[in-house]
C-alpha cells in the first residue's frame, strides 16, 4: 500500500512539473491608476490556475497577496498600484515548465473621484426599461449564440427588443419632457434560457459583470449614449444587483470557493434525487427545487429587529430570491471586493452619475455598509439609492447614512420612499376626511420626517416597474396631478416611470409584464408614436403638457430644492403643503374630495402673509389669494408667489 501511495504521489508530482498554465480570462479587465484604494484585486480565470505562480514587473505595482481558493479553475491576485502610472503591465504566469504571459491594461482616469457628481433633490429621475422603451437597432434582436434566442412583443413578458440605441434616438424626448436624469433598468447580460413564457428581460439575473447584454447593444454603445445624454445635461443612473446573479454565470457551475453563494447546498449532485426534489411557489411562479434549497421570506424586518430570530434573519439574508438566482455572499471578502471594484468600473469606464442598488436589505448589512464607504472616500459627491421595500418611514429611515436609530451606519445617502407609494397609491381611492383617509396619509407620513438624517435625500415615487402602476387599469388623472403634483413639489428627490406622462396604466393582476408594456411609438410599424404631439391623444397631450410644464418649471427652482417646508392637517377635505426660500413660496394645494370646495385663506396666514395673487404654475393662470379661493372636486393647484 505504502509502495502504490508513494507512486501515485510520484506521478501527480511529474503531472503538475508539466502541467500547463493557461489564463482564459481575468476580472476587472482593465484598471485606472490614481485611485484613492490602491488595491487591486484581480480575479484570474482557467484550467487549474490556481496553484500557479505569479509575477509581475511593472513601475509602482508590487503584488501583496495571493488567494488560492476551492476551486482549481481561479486565482484571485492582489496588486498594489500606489504609485503606478498608466500603461500596459504583464503578468506572468507559470506552472511547472509552462509560463503565460499575460497584457493588462492600467488606465488614465477621465477625471478625479471628487468630480464625479451625482443625482439630487434638483434631479427628477425618469426610470425606464431598456427592453420595453424604444427599438433603435432591430439587428441585435436575438443571437444564436446566446441560451434565449426569442423576440415576440405579443408575450408580455418575454424580451420585444428595445435597447440602448432606441434610448439614445429619444434623448431628445426626455428633454422636452423636462425630466433630468435617467435610471434605467439593469443593462449588463443576463444570458438565461427563457422557458417559453418568461425570460430574464428585465435584467436582474447578471451572467457577465462586465458586459452590457448584446441584446441592448455594447459597452462602447452604452458609453456613447452616457456621453450624449451629459452634453443634452441628462444624468444617467446605472441599476446593480449585488445581492443575487443569474444561475448561468461561470460561477454557479464553477464556485470559486465553496461559500462563494449563500446556502448552495441544493445544487451538489446528492440532492438530485427524486427523494429530495420538490415544487415551492416563488415570486416568479411554482419552482423545481429540493429539501436543501432555502427561499428568502422577503420578509426585511428581521434584518433591523432587535429581537430579530437567528431562523428569520437567515432566511432574508441568505435564502434565494428565486431559485433563478443564486445568492451572493457578501461576508466572502473576495465576494464583496469584486463587486465594489465592478462599480467602480463601471464608474470609471462609462461615466455613469449615480447608481441605483436593487434588493439593499437582503444582502449582508456590513458587506454594503463597506461598499459604501469605499464609494463616498473615492466619489465624495457622488449618490447611490438602496431600495428598501419596507412602507414604514422609521425602518426606511433607520437604512439612510448618519441615522441614529441604527447602530450600525449604512454610509446609504438616499433611500426609497415606499411609504410615500404605499400611502399615495390608498390616498387615491378616498375621499380626504377630517383624521385618516386620504391626503391625511400623505400628512401623516411626512410629519414623521424627523427620523430622517437627511430628508431630501430620501428618493419619492408613485410607481415602478415592480408595482401597479398608478392608473391602474382606469385614466384618472385628477388623482394622478394629485399625486404627481406633491411628488414634484415636497422635500424629496422625485422618479417618474416610463410612459405616465402619456397615460400608460397596467396592472400585475396577470404578469408583471402588463406594467412594463413597450412606449407606443419606439418600435417601427406602431399604430401611434407617443413621442411626438401629433402622434398623442388629445388626452395623452394634455396630460404630457402639465407634467411638462411643471418639471420645467421645477428645474434650477431653489423654492423646492432648498426651501423650508410646511405642512397643513387637511382641513375640509384641503391639504396643503408649502415650500418658502428667500422671500419666495410655493403652495401646493389638494382638493382631496369629489366635491367643490374653499381654500380658507385665513388659515394659511402665516405663509401668504400679504401676497395678493399668485401664479397656477399647472394652468399659468393667475389667482388672487387675498381672498378665499374656490376648488373644483379633486383640484390641484401649485401656487408661486
Amino acid at each position: 500500500m505504502k509502495k502504490k501511495l508513494l507512486s501515485l504521489v510520484m506521478l501527480m508530482s511529474a503531472m503538475s512539473l508539466h502541467a500547463g498554465v493557461k489564463v482564459d480570462r481575468i476580472e476587472p479587465t482593465n484598471w485606472y491608476v490614481g485611485m484613492k484604494d490602491a488595491s487591486l484585486q484581480l480575479m484570474v480565470y482557467g484550467k487549474d490556475v490556481r496553484n500557479a505562480a505569479v509575477e509581475v514587473n511593472y513601475p509602482g505595482v508590487r503584488i501583496d497577496s495571493i488567494a488560492r481558493l476551492d476551486s482549481p479553475n481561479y486565482l484571485f491576485v492582489y496588486l498594489n498600484l500606489e504609485g503606478a502610472k498608466a500603461g500596459e503591465m504583464t503578468l506572468t504566469f507559470k506552472q511547472g515548465k509552462q509560463t503565460q504571459k499575460v497584457k493588462y491594461q492600467l488606465k488614465e482616469r477621465a477625471m478625479a473621484g471628487d468630480k464625479r457628481m451625482g443625482f439630487t433633490n434638483e434631479d427628477v429621475l425618469y426610470m425606464l426599461m431598456p427592453d420595453r422603451f424604444a427599438n433603435g437597432n432591430p439587428h441585435n434582436d436575438a443571437f444564436k449564440n446566446m441560451r434565449d434566442k426569442t423576440c415576440d412583443r405579443t408575450a408580455p413578458s418575454l424580451r420585444h427588443g428595445g435597447d440602448l440605441e432606441g434610448i439614445r434616438q429619444h434623448l431628445d424626448y426626455f428633454t422636452q419632457l423636462g425630466v433630468t436624469a435617467l435610471w434605467f433598468t439593469p443593462v449588463l447580460e443576463n444570458d438565461s434560457p427563457s422557458n417559453g413564457t418568461s425570460s430574464s428581460y428585465h435584467g436582474y439575473a447578471t451572467t457577465d459583470y462586465y458586459r452590457v447584454d448584446p441584446r441592448f447593444g455594447t459597452n462602447e454603445e452604452y458609453k456613447r449614449l452616457i456621453d450624449e445624454a451629459h452634453s443634452k445635461g441628462l444624468k444617467v443612473v446605472m441599476d446593480m444587483i449585488f445581492n443575487h446573479c443569474g444561475f448561468e454565470h461561470p460561477w454557479v457551475a464553477d464556485m470559486p470557493s465553496k461559500d462563494w453563494f449563500n446556502t448552495p447546498e441544493w445544487l451538489l449532485p446528492e440532492y438530485q434525487t427524486a427523494a429530495h426534489q420538490k415544487k415551492m411557489d416563488t415570486v416568479d411562479g411554482k419552482a423545481k427545487v429540493n429539501d436543501k434549497y432555502l427561499q428568502t421570506s422577503y420578509k426585511l424586518t428581521p434584518v433591523l429587529d432587535p429581537y430579530a430570530s437567528k431562523v428569520d434573519l437567515k432566511e432574508t439574508v441568505d435564502g434565494w430570491f428565486v431559485p433563478t438566482m443564486p445568492d451572493l455572499n457578501q461576508r466572502n471578502p473576495h465576494v464583496m471586493k469584486y463587486l465594489i471594484q465592478n462599480s467602480e468600473w463601471w464608474i470609471e469606464t462609462v461615466g455613469i452619475d449615480g447608481i441605483r442598488m436593487d434588493t439593499y436589505p437582503y444582502a449582508d448589512r456590513d458587506g454594503m455598509a463597506l461598499w459604501m464607504q469605499t464609494l463616498d472616500r473615492e466619489y465624495p459627491n457622488f449618490n447611490t439609492v438602496g431600495e428598501t421595500w419596507v412602507t414604514e418611514p422609521a425602518y426606511t429611515a433607520a437604512w439612510q447614512k448618519d441615522s441614529k436609530l441604527s447602530e450600525k451606519n449604512s454610509y446609504l445617502k438616499t433611500v426609497m420612499d415606499f411609504a410615500f407609494y404605499d400611502r399615495i397609491n390608498l390616498a387615491k381611492h378616498e375621499e380626504t376626511d377630517d383624521w385618516w383617509n386620504g391626503m391625511n396619509r400623505i400628512y401623516n407620513v411626512l410629519c414623521y420626517d424627523y427620523l430622517y438624517a437627511n430628508p431630501k435625500s430620501v428618493m419619492a415615487f408613485i410607481e415602478n416597474h415592480d408595482t401597479d402602476r398608478f392608473l391602474g387599469t382606469g385614466k384618472d388623472t385628477l388623482a394622478l396631478k394629485q399625486a404627481l403634483a406633491l411628488l414634484l413639489t415636497i422635500n424629496r428627490i422625485p422618479q417618474l416611470y416610463y410612459g405616465t406622462e402619456v397615460l400608460m396604466n397596467g396592472t400585475k393582476s396577470v404578469t408583471d409584464g402588463n406594467v412594463r408594456k413597450d412606449f407606443p411609438g419606439g418600435w417601427a410599424g406602431d399604430a401611434t408614436n407617443a413621442f411626438t404631439a401629433e402622434g398623442r391623444t388629445k388626452a395623452q397631450n394634455d396630460m404630457f403638457s402639465w407634467t411638462s410644464r411643471l418639471l420645467h418649471w421645477r428645474q434650477g427652482n431653489e423654492v423646492i430644492t432648498k426651501g423650508s417646508q410646511t405642512q397643513f392637517c387637511p382641513y375640509r377635505g384641503i391639504y396643503v403643503v408649502a415650500r418658502q426660500y428667500k422671500g419666495k413660496t410655493v403652495m401646493t394645494v389638494i382638493n382631496g374630495r369629489n366635491e367643490a370646495a374653499e381654500l380658507d385663506i385665513k388659515r394659511y396666514a402665516e405663509i401668504i402673509g400679504n401676497a395678493v395673487k399668485a401664479t397656477d404654475v399647472t394652468t399659468g393662470k393667475t389667482v388672487i389669494i387675498n381672498h378665499n379661493v374656490k376648488l373644483r372636486p379633486r383640484q390641484t393647484m401649485v401656487l408661486d408667489f
